[in-house]
């Protein structure tokens, strides 16, 4: 049987018509071969999902996103048709979760699965979740920062303007002429800066020395540290605590009435008595200077002791006037004898 060119045109359309049908479903990620269920969920936004991007539950993937379109009368959400294999239990419970696919921005349709009340047979609306990616995350930390960043960005080319460039281009003048003073300072002065380095270098010459020196002391002060540590302290301290407190019983003693050196500090008759004596002694002398004949008479020719006139006489050749005599030559009056 042969067939005109005509048919034989119009069958090789129909062919590369039903290829192109299949390849374009396969390349949507459309399984031909198994059957499945079709689902929806609602998104407020679908950035970087695409038609034909995995459904995955735990890692394995269940179906495809078979289609995508605005609802106007639901404030332009986002409804998505999901192609889910038949022998996965969808229930009211199953959340449909907008997640990240890789760290480039693409997106999948993660399912998690819990016990359901109701079980769904296809045509139902899934419970929605958005996920937040890394890039929302730093958009979220970085937009306030941004905001701060150009305000003062906005502060500073209002504070730069044109009296504020001129005032730093002055400063910056000023700088460059005071650097170019303090240089030709020290070119001036660079024999007294010598000088300087010089004697800093022999201060800090002196001062090794002197720590040399100390160094010296401190081993010193340590030996006699450890003299001291290995010498009867102990021993001193008793000794020294027992003459303290024979010092106190002397003391003590002196201040009761018991002792000789007691009475002596204590009772004042030994004052008073010598006091008298001096005054005795005083008036003694005083007679002796104004009438020393009356004490004291010598005889060139008859020798013996004469005397005109005394209190008390035990001996003497001649009394002219005594109070008592116990023994003598010849009295001339005497009042008690």
């Amino acid at each position: 049987m042969k067939f005109s060119k005509e048919i034989k045109v119009a069958l090789l359309g129909i062919v590369a018509i039903v290829m192109l049908y299949f390849g374009y479903t396969f390349l949507r990620g459309s399984d031909l071969f198994s059957s499945s269920n079709t689902f929806y969920v609602e998104y407020e936004s679908v950035d970087g999902l695409n038609i034909s991007a995995p459904i995955v539950l735990n890692g394995v993937k269940i179906g495809t996103v078979k289609d995508m379109y605005i609802l106007k009368d639901k404030n332009n959400k986002i409804r998505v048709t999901l192609s889910v294999d038949k022998d996965i239990a969808v229930g009211d419970s199953t959340i449909a979760s907008l997640s990240n696919s890789d760290l480039l921005g693409g997106k999948a349709i993660t399912f998690f699965l819990r016990p359901n009340t109701k079980q769904f047979t296809g045509g139902e609306t899934l419970t929605p979740f958005v996920e937040k990616s890394i890039t929302d995350m730093l958009t979220a930390k970085a937009m306030p920062v941004l905001g701060t960043i150009d305000s003062t960005l906005l502060k500073l080319n209002a504070f730069f303007g044109e009296d504020a460039k001129r005032s730093i281009q002055a400063t910056i003048l000023n700088t460059q002429a005071t650097t170019e003073a303090v240089k030709n300072l020290m070119v001036a002065n660079q024999r007294n800066i010598n000088r300087i380095t010089t004697n800093v270098a022999d201060l800090t010459s002196s001062l090794k020395n002197t720590e040399q020196k100390f160094s010296q002391l401190a081993t010193n002060l340590s030996q006699i540290t450890d003299t001291l540590k290995r010498a009867p302290i102990n021993t001193t301290v008793r000794q020294l605590n027992t003459t303290i407190a024979e010092a106190q019983s002397m003391i003590k003693k002196f201040n009761q009435d018991s002792g000789t050196l007691g009475k002596i500090m204590n009772d004042d008759s030994l004052y008073r008595n010598m006091n008298a004596s001096t005054e005795s002694l005083n008036a003694l002398l005083q007679d002796l200077k104004a009438n020393p004949k009356r004490y004291v008479h010598f005889s060139l020719i008859g020798g013996g002791t004469k005397v005109k006139q005394a209190d008390n006489v035990k001996s003497a050749d001649k009394v002219r006037n005594a109070n008592t005599v116990e023994n003598t030559g010849v009295v001339g009056e005497v009042q008690n004898k």
